[in-house]
């Protein structure tokens, strides 16, 4: 059944725009083969593999300063920026690092928020909520359920919209491709 609707629906499938685009670069046969791919994985659910082990994956964000009222010494331009009407009043500038977290279905992720810095920030992540107070280093556990991008942001007004990141989660049935990767740097 799943085969051929498969190959019904690839029969009828013309190639989308925004493979279009790329066709200097992704021949019309290729992007079919990659659709052709994704309608089996995601129409007839995913291929047939041995269990996967969820694993346990230990990830440390850190809140970094990017542009902040603190530094109008050492960059001049930022008076203009911060005074009233400027670019940035009333806003700050900062950043999770790193900003992309991959984890696989089902894995359970162990973070370590670091603020090294005075400013308060919130962490969420779907139902995670973790608040970030001045030079301290937070611990927090998300089981990541379900398989897509999932963006994590810092909700303090001043903040927003520039302090986010994505937890990209794969799903389980390409999770053993996965495993092989390169475990992070260990922190020094």
């Amino acid at each position: 059944m799943c085969s051929r609707v498969s190959r019904q629906i690839s029969k009828k499938m013309q190639i989308p725009a925004y493979f279009q685009c790329l066709s200097h670069a992704v021949s019309p046969a290729r992007a079919l083969a990659v659709a052709g791919v994704a309608l089996g994985v995601f129409a007839c659910g995913p291929p047939s593999r041995p269990g996967r082990t969820p694993q346990v994956r230990e990830v440390t964000l850190t809140a970094v300063p990017l542009l902040t009222k603190e530094l109008q010494s050492v960059y001049p331009f930022l008076r203009e920026s911060f005074a009233l009407n400027g670019v940035l009043e009333g806003k700050e500038i900062y950043a999770f690092v790193p900003s992309t977290v991959t984890v696989v279905e089902g894995d359970t992720v162990h973070f370590t928020l670091v603020n090294p810095e005075d400013d308060e920030h919130k962490f969420v992540l779907d139902d995670l909520v973790v608040d970030l107070p001045g030079q301290t280093v937070n611990h927090a556990t998300y089981v990541a359920r379900r398989a897509g991008i999932f963006t994590f942001s810092c909700v303090m007004p001043s903040h927003v919209p520039y302090m986010y990141g994505q937890l990209v989660v794969l799903p389980a049935a390409v999770g053993s491709d996965f495993e092989g990767s390169a475990p992070a740097p260990e922190s020094r």
